[in-house]
Parts: C-alpha cells; sequence; structure tokens
C-alpha cells in the first residue's frame, strides 16, 4: 500500500552548500538520507514529497557544518497481508519464482503458483504445470496476493511471500482464459475438494 507520512529528522547542511535556497538542499540531503531505507512503522521510503518545517539551525562544536530539525512528507510503501499486487517474474527457481512490484521483490513458493504441480525446466528457465501445461518464466506479469511480510532495515534483506492460488490470481494471460471459459460456460480447472475424492470402485450406499 502506498501512502503519504509525516516524519522528523535532523538534516545535516555542509558548508559548501550554505549559499543555496535552503529548502531545496533540505530536500536533497533527506533524499539521499533516507531513499531506499525501510521504516518498519511506515514501509521502504521511496521519495521525499515535501518539507513542512525547518527549525533554526545549530552548529555543533568541532563541525562546520549547520543541523536543521525538520519535518517533511514523504511517499512510502508498506507492503500489507491480503493486498492483491501485480508485478512482472524477475527470476524463475527450482523452489519458485521471484516477483518485483514497485519497490520491492516478493517469493512466490513452487506449491503456491498455480493448482497444479509445477516442474522445473532448468534448461528454458521456466515453471511447466504437468497437468495444465502452463508456463511460468522470466518477464510473466502476474497477479498475486501478499501472505507474510518481513521488513528488514533494506529491502534486499526483506522477505515477502505471495500465493497464486486464489481466485483472480495468476499469470495475467491464465486469468483471462478462464474467464473466457465461464464466459462461454466451460469448466475451470480446480482441485477435488477434500473430503470429496472419488475412488475407484466406490458404490453407493
Amino acid at each position: 500500500m502506498y501512502k503519504l507520512a509525516l516524519v522528523r529528522d535532523t538534516v545535516r547542511v555542509p558548508p559548501k552548500r550554505f549559499s543555496e535556497e535552503l529548502n531545496t538542499v533540505i530536500v536533497q540531503e533527506l533524499d539521499s538520507m533516507i531513499t531506499g531505507r525501510i521504516e518498519k512503522n511506515i514501509g521502504v521510503v521511496l521519495s521525499v514529497t515535501d518539507v513542512k518545517e525547518v527549525s533554526e539551525g545549530k552548529i555543533i562544536l568541532g563541525d562546520g557544518a549547520i543541523y536543521y530539525d525538520t519535518t517533511f512528507e514523504v511517499l512510502t510503501y508498506m507492503p500489507t497481508i491480503h493486498e492483491v499486487v501485480e508485478g512482472h517474474v524477475t527470476e524463475v527457481t527450482e523452489f519458485g519464482v521471484f516477483v518485483n512490484f514497485g519497490p520491492i521483490d516478493g517469493l512466490i513458493h513452487v506449491s503456491q503458483i498455480a493448482e497444479d504441480f509445477m516442474t522445473y525446466d532448468q534448461k528454458n528457465s521456466m515453471l511447466v504445470g504437468k497437468e495444465s501445461n502452463k508456463i511460468l518464466k522470466v518477464g510473466d506479469v502476474v497477479r498475486a496476493r501478499i501472505v507474510t511480510v518481513s521488513l528488514k532495515n533494506r529491502v534486499s534483506e526483506s522477505k515477502i511471500g505471495l500465493t497464486m492460488r486464489q481466485p483472480y490470481l495468476g499469470k495475467i494471460e491464465w486469468i483471462e482464459d478462464d474467464k473466457r471459459r465461464q464466459a462461454e460456460g466451460k469448466k475451470v480447472d480446480k482441485p477435488p475438494e477434500k473430503g470429496k475424492e472419488k475412488k475407484k470402485g466406490s458404490k453407493k450406499e
């Protein structure tokens, strides 16, 4: 989920920038300080959008810079459980695929890709459905739901778990195909519900 948040922090303005317009300098210094950083209460900081308040500058003994306590607005992204996201596949492995959506990547485990057993084709770097012959490869656009979130200090260290085993999720072409089949009155492939599997040789009581 994208959102705007108010943040307060101290900005160091070096002597070489004293002649420049203060707000411009503060925005640029803030961008270099916090863009890409993860704050656990607001998510991934994408950019500084506005400076709301700047205090009088303070000089620290032994440092020629000026320090300003600043209140500013940032654009952030916070991945949220149950949120539906769209992104493209950036890597395919035998245990699943990595999907980039906005500023962060998520992992769809091979068991959460489709209602089918997916096998890894290492030569062509793709996953193939055993029964459906569905193919998932790098560059494919998918729609998935966030099921787990573990944010660390850096995007590269954070882990987002995704699933596509729910209605209207999956590779975009798969979703469109399911919609077309439904419109034509055809059945959409689904696994049998637990407890309702038909057993060979069974008779009605």
